[in-house]
């Protein structure tokens, strides 16, 4: 907020006209922002704890469940073309997951610091962890940018052992795309977490939906070469990734823009502030580390499988791809109730905090058991999706 919109806050709070203020609308303009200023997030700490846990939650859910079907889709029309293909792009979720852990990661972070700010109606420090928050995210993308260039190829090498040359030829093509061009990632969510973390999830579920179509319905046209498009195979899996990540991006950076005023993003004399980086860290890793711990155990898996054979890693890339749309909703969970608990945690509501966790114990419960019913019950239709071989099967 500049020195003139304060000075004009000052008169709203006071119920007072100044003979500077020349017109009346530009007066009543400002009492309406004030107003919605001061009570624009003060529903975290009245709103039914199941209400706001569903506000918040399913559009986290949803976008790390559209992070994950990413991979999901592009593995589904890849593997039309060959098991090896197949192969190539599920060694890939390691380092994919990895990319997206450290950006929702980051975004958890941001939301903790973000909406305890607003809870304790301290919008200039909101403002500017989210200004530092873009930094991060800035400084993560040129980090994966580096090992897009550097990492992908010793990468594969490591897992594939004596398999197939072709599985590595391909992963590299795949990968490389996926983390050289992923500012759309990062992008797309650091402005879905600004829109979350202030209530406006429909905006944030809008543009997940953007990406999640333009990538499926991108997909089969540029890996098999429809519509005039040329044949690109398993790197037009990559680039329909890609583009419809850059299309959530600029659909959720649009809605930012126009509907979020709570928070707004000034670069101006920008410097970055060490403790808050800090603090927004703070919370962030853990939740990177959750997310993302699973990378070392497939990798891991992947090394001791290609042994086997490739036929066996094509399976268990498939498993885990799958088991994802399981474990996914429980760290959206994690993500989403965050800004409630940060919220009333600045706003000193212990009890509100103790509900919201006890909810979210109960419905991740419900939710990894349902999993487990479809990976026990009908694990011959889960693979089918895949185009599965017999010796898949």
């Amino acid at each position: 907020m500049n020195d003139k919109e304060q000075f004009y806050r000052q008169i709203v709070l006071q119920k007072c006209v100044s003979p500077d203020l020349k017109e009346l609308t530009h007066f009543l303009f400002f009492e309406r922002k004030v107003i919605f200023l001061e009570t624009g997030n003060q529903f975290l700490g009245t709103e039914r704890v199941s209400k706001l846990m569903r506000q918040y939650a399913i559009p986290c859910i949803i976008s790390l469940l559209v992070g994950a079907l990413y991979n999901i889709v592009d593995s589904i029309f890849v593997a039309k073309l060959s098991e090896n293909a197949l192969t190539a792009v599920s060694l890939a979720f390691p380092l994919q997951t990895l990319l997206i852990a450290v950006a929702t990661g980051t975004g958890v972070g941001m939301n903790a610091l973000l909406s305890k700010s607003l809870g304790e109606r301290n919008f200039k420090k909101a403002n500017k962890v989210a200004d530092n928050a873009a930094f991060i995210y800035a400084i993560s993308y040129i980090v994966f940018l580096i090992l897009g260039f550097t990492i992908v190829k010793p990468f594969y090498a490591s897992q594939i052992g004596n398999a197939d040359v072709e599985i590595m030829n391909l992963g590299i093509d795949y990968l490389s795309t996926v983390m050289i061009f992923s500012f759309g990632l990062f992008t797309q969510i650091f402005f879905e977490r600004l829109l979350t973390s202030t209530g406006r999830t429909i905006f944030s579920m809008t543009s997940q939906l953007c990406g999640a179509i333009t990538n499926i319905i991108l997909d089969p046209i540029m890996i098999f070469g429809l519509l005039g498009f040329p044949k690109m195979g398993v790197t037009g899996a990559a680039v329909a990734t890609v583009i419809g990540q850059c299309v959530a991006g600029i659909v959720a950076g649009t809605c930012n823009h126009k509907y979020n005023h709570e928070v707004s993003l000034s670069f101006k004399g920008f410097r970055p502030d060490i403790r808050l980086i800090g603090h927004i860290y703070a919370v962030g890793i853990p939740s990177i580390i959750m997310q993302s711990i699973g990378s070392i155990m497939t990798y891991s898996m992947n090394r001791i499988l290609i042994e086997f054979s490739s036929t066996a890693t094509a399976v268990f890339g498939v498993y885990f791809k799958l088991q994802s749309f399981f474990f996914m909703p429980v760290f959206g969970l994690n993500n989403g109730i965050t800004p409630i608990i940060a919220y009333n945690y600045g706003a000193q509501q212990r009890k509100r905090m103790i509900r919201t966790i006890r909810i979210s114990l109960t419905t991740a419960f419900c939710l990894t058991f349902i999993g487990f019913l479809c990976f026990e019950g009908i694990p011959q239709v889960l693979l089918g999706m895949f185009n599965a071989s017999a010796d898949m099967l």
